[in-house]
């Protein structure tokens, strides 16, 4: 029998005995503000926990406003290795959007978006 054939149920068996976290990407798993949510103008702080530890300097957060506008937001420099912290001020009512992009443990990018509403006084 080759070797490559007696070899890969073996690897296959060491496979199942990682977590699977490890092998997953990071998936956003709690938001402030939570998507579709309603915030007073003012200072906000915002906070996206993950699934897995993420990558702070290789992450970004951009707030794209109703006026169309983005910019990067500054993330917290620390905290809780699956979360992503920044604070900002809303003034303007409306639609807001941050888009959120980390790099996991595991390697990869993956992104999404928060949608919130600025509510109007």
């Amino acid at each position: 029998m080759p070797v490559s054939r007696s070899i890969a149920p073996a690897l296959f068996g060491l496979m199942a005995l990682l977590p699977m976290g490890a092998w997953a990407h990071a998936i956003l798993v709690q938001s402030s503000p939570a998507t579709g949510a309603t915030v007073q103008a003012g200072k906000l702080d915002l906070s996206f926990r993950f699934n897995s530890r993420i990558d702070r300097v290789r992450s970004r957060l951009t707030l794209t406003k109703p006026d169309h506008g983005q910019s990067v937001l500054p993330i917290t420099p620390s905290g809780s290795p699956d979360t992503l912290q920044a604070s900002l001020t809303v003034t303007a009512p409306g639609a807001y959007t941050v888009r959120w992009q980390v790099l996991a443990i595991d390697g990869h990018i993956t992104r999404g978006d928060v949608a919130f509403t600025v509510a109007d006084h």
